[in-house]
């Protein structure tokens, strides 16, 4: 016979007991074998199954013990190589080490951090941008304005509170939003306005309101300490000069100022100014007016404490009246449209003589806005950004727009002006 066992018999692949023991299954069966090796049925005093049992148990504790010892010390020279990592002072605070997670216990998720108001954005421009319904700032990021459209102007607010949206003028009349540099949605503050100026460090608003001009300041989102006149009308508010308020006439009737805070009405109106075009930091306003008999078009240096009285004037034959321009921050130029087929760069450093002009590149359809650097910016009629640097005209250079990415078909952004580096009044 051979001495292999054939595989067909009764032997099976698994022991017949399972392998998992418990500990009370273990200590039943240990005292049947000690009690099976008794001779005589007497009790005895000593119990060695118990015996076995208590020193497995003693030997168990002292393992758990030189555990936690040796956790102790594990803890311990953590914490003394994070105290040192922490410097001499000590202000590293408590240390914490974590040798393992009790069984069942599992840990709650920090607390993610809220989404952050700005996100990366494709347009980067000297000036923040307004695309659509999304602000791109000068900063190279993107923020979702929910509820705005149609914005025809935008002003930064002094010290960087956020932003002034002015709406194109609508059958309901112009809406201005107020948009938070903390975030949330932009919240509306007037609705249905006739007009809405806004001065140039954003901290004063004013508008019509049926027979009334008001004027307010601009707080935190909110327009307080409003000051009302009546006007005749068709009298609209149209810019700032300090803390008063520009009032233009009907038609080409001319302008005056509204000093809101001595009270009473608007001043004396000077029919010839048709438009203003921002303030020199002397306080004098840049002014289009209209002089002769023949009306000629000429650029005037205007006191504003004086009734509008021109200081100086320099007349320029191919300037148009359609009110787009802005002033340079030094005062030294007026970037406007000429009657031509070009935006005109007029040096106004002597406006008492005739001044200079020099094209400068495609005509203003919207606002434009000078940055602190002195660069102009503004938008042509295709939606092309065109930078205007004063030093590169005189040189001879002709600007051309650049393509805003990310800009869809069709439309138009709209340059957001900055503050001046002191606001309006200080």
């Amino acid at each position: 016979m051979s001495g292999v066992r054939p595989s067909g018999d009764n032997r099976t692949s698994s022991p017949e007991r399972p392998l998992p023991v418990g500990e009370a299954e273990l200590e039943r069966a240990l005292r049947e074998t000690f009690s099976r090796r008794v001779d005589t049925p007497a009790p005895r005093r000593a119990d060695p199954a118990g015996e076995v049992l208590r020193r497995a148990r003693r030997a168990g504790r002292r393992r758990t013990l030189t555990g936690l010892a040796l956790a102790g010390a594990a803890t311990v020279l953590v914490t003394t190589g994070m105290v040192q990592l922490s410097g001499p002072d000590g202000r590293g605070g408590t240390p914490t080490v974590v040798l393992g997670d009790p069984p069942g216990l599992s840990l709650s998720p920090l607390p993610s951090e809220p989404t952050p108001v700005y996100r990366p954005g494709p347009v980067r421009a000297e000036l923040d941008l307004l695309v659509g319904g999304q602000l791109d700032t000068s900063g190279g990021q993107r923020r979702e304005l929910t509820g705005v459209d149609g914005v025809e102007r935008a002003q930064r607010i002094h010290d960087g509170e956020g932003w002034l949206l002015t709406s194109a003028a609508t059958a309901a009349g112009r809406t201005l939003w107020w948009v938070s540099a903390d975030g949330g949605t932009p919240q509306v503050m007037l609705a249905a306005a006739d007009a809405v100026a806004v001065s140039a460090d954003g901290r004063q608003v004013a508008w019509r309101d049926g027979p009334d001009v008001v004027a307010a300041s601009v707080v935190a989102g909110q327009l307080i300490a409003p000051s009302r006149v009546s006007a005749p009308t068709g009298v609209v508010p149209v810019g700032f000069t300090g803390d008063d308020v520009l009032i233009a006439q009907p038609g080409q009737g001319g302008m005056s100022v509204w000093r809101r805070a001595m009270g009473g009405v608007p001043g004396t109106v000077n029919p010839n100014v048709r438009v203003v075009y921002g303030t020199r930091p002397d306080g004098r306003l840049v002014a289009l007016v209209t002089t002769g008999p023949a009306q000629r078009p000429c650029v005037a240096l205007l006191d504003p404490a004086r009734g509008l009285t021109p200081t100086r004037t320099g007349c320029v034959a191919e300037l148009t009246a359609d009110g787009l321009g802005a002033v340079s921050p030094d005062g030294r130029w007026l970037l406007a449209n000429g009657t031509g087929r070009t935006a005109l760069l007029i040096d106004l450093a002597d406006p008492a003589a005739a001044p200079a002009t020099h094209p400068a590149g495609p005509k203003l359809v919207g606002p434009v806005a000078w940055t602190r650097a002195g660069v102009a910016l503004h938008v042509d009629a295709a939606g092309g950004l065109v930078r205007v640097r004063p030093e590169r005209v005189l040189a001879g250079e002709r600007p051309t727009p650049s393509t805003i990415d990310g800009m869809a078909p069709g439309q138009r952004p709209v340059v957001v002006a900055d503050t001046p580096a002191l606001p309006d009044g200080a």
